[in-house]
């Protein structure tokens, strides 16, 4: 479907968050549901690079093409993936978030969208312990729910995710510029070639 129901659901929502591990992952994931939605209050947070010198400042100028609020983290993102603690990942979250508490909120999911990277792992299971203990409250958690066959293709939405939503042609086009133009990416990067026409989320409500 190209609009804001899918299935049972009908878009509701006024305060919303996406909690990322990098700048450009809640365009990947989740940027045409933002752009559809400018209706609702964003805020976007993402756990690594706020010392990154080329991608920080990109960030702030993504922000303002999802018209949302936002701010960085700087966990580590180093290429051995070291793993971090969930605690410390916790606490970043919730040194960052503005507030504790949202109508939704978006995160990566449990085993990631690709093969594979440890930060968007560790950030789902931290984001959904907070929320099932009631450290973050959200009426409903959404985590992206993308494969890629093990690395055998580009990531792409999951057949029976609870939502998917078909980007309109201009919403997709705008999600696109995002990564190419104000992120950097040329058009031969994986980032470029994965940007989903689809997106989908697995659906949590809280109890």
């Amino acid at each position: 479907m190209t609009g804001t129901e899918t299935k049972d659901r009908k878009w509701d929502f006024r305060h919303c968050a996406v909690i990322a591990a990098h700048p450009d992952d809640e365009t990947l994931w989740a940027g045409g549901t933002i752009l559809m939605h400018p209706e609702s209050e964003w805020t976007v947070i993402t756990l690594c690079r706020k010392s990154d010198p080329d991608r920080a400042p990109r960030f702030c100028k993504v922000l303002e093409r999802l018209r949302a609020a936002g701010i960085m983290g700087d966990l580590d993102d180093g290429p051995e993936q070291t793993p971090l603690d969930t605690r410390t990942v916790q606490a970043a979250i919730l040194e960052l978030l503005p507030s504790g508490s949202f109508d939704l909120i978006f995160t990566h999911g449990l085993r990631g969208e690709y093969t594979r990277h440890r930060r968007h792992e560790e950030t789902a299971e931290a984001v959904k312990a907070l929320w099932k203990s009631k450290g973050l409250f959200a009426k409903e958690l959404w985590m992206f729910a993308y494969e890629d066959g093990g690395g055998k293709y580009p990531p792409r939405a999951i057949d029976d995710a609870d939502v998917k939503i078909k980007l309109p042609d201009e919403i997709w086009h705008k999600k696109y510029n995002i990564i190419t133009n104000v992120y950097g990416f040329s058009p031969d990067s994986f980032e470029a070639k994965t940007t989903p026409k689809e997106e989908a989320f697995w659906c949590f409500r809280c109890d």
